[in-house]
């Protein structure tokens, strides 16, 4: 397993109290990448459907993908769901700004290590758009490093302007908002649900 560290903004992000881990390298190669600008997204022919192992609590949760503009990183979302890889994982961090999923560390019985792991493979490099990370937005979470977002993701749950071309966004909540600020609702201890709020699956329908 490769090592993995909490990103943590110091400057203006660190204003909004926290932090986005992901599956990537731990140790900062890099602290740019190129951005993609004056490029409208749009959204694949598949929707992501995300269904709650809780449905009568959390519902499930639908997104438009943009391969146009992060095609890498639509393409690994896609792989591990298809493997089944985030069948079982939990949100493991919820606050006011975000929900964040997709660790397979979640899936144990130990909730100190959430949010440091990730799957075995490479690391998928940065994909920068000068889309606004607005409401809903799916983006990919990292590490310092911009070009080690692996498995992890985060949906915000409203404007967040300090993200925008420093995280990649690859798709964007269409249906079950509500469910996402229900999920963000829950109790938890800092920022750490109490009670585990697992996904059962992530399956793609066309649109």
């Amino acid at each position: 397993m490769k090592n993995f560290r909490i990103l943590l903004f110091i400057g203006i992000v660190a204003a909004f109290g926290f932090a986005l881990a992901c599956g990537g390298s731990g140790t900062a190669s890099n602290t740019n990448a190129a951005v993609t600008t004056g490029v409208k997204p749009i959204a694949d022919d598949e929707i992501a459907v995300i269904e709650m192992e809780n449905s009568a609590a959390f519902g499930k949760i639908e997104l438009e993908l943009y391969s146009n503009i992060a095609p890498k990183a639509v393409a690994r979302f896609k792989e591990l769901a298809n493997e089944g890889f985030y069948n079982g994982t939990a949100f493991h961090r919820i606050n006011e700004h975000v929900i964040q999923g997709g660790d397979p560390n979640s899936k144990d019985n130990d909730p100190t290590n959430d949010g440091i792991g990730g799957s075995s493979k490479p690391d998928v490099p940065a994909e920068f758009s000068d889309i606004p990370f607005d409401t809903g937005i799916l983006g990919a979470a990292r590490s310092q490093d911009v070009n080690s977002a692996n498995s992890q993701f985060f949906i915000t749950l409203h404007r967040v302007a300090d993200f925008d071309k420093r995280y990649t966004i690859f798709g964007k909540v269409i249906e079950g908002m509500n469910n996402v600020r229900t999920i963000a609702g829950a109790p938890k201890q800092g920022e750490r649900p109490i009670e585990s709020i697992k996904i059962r699956s992530i399956t793609f329908v066309k649109r």
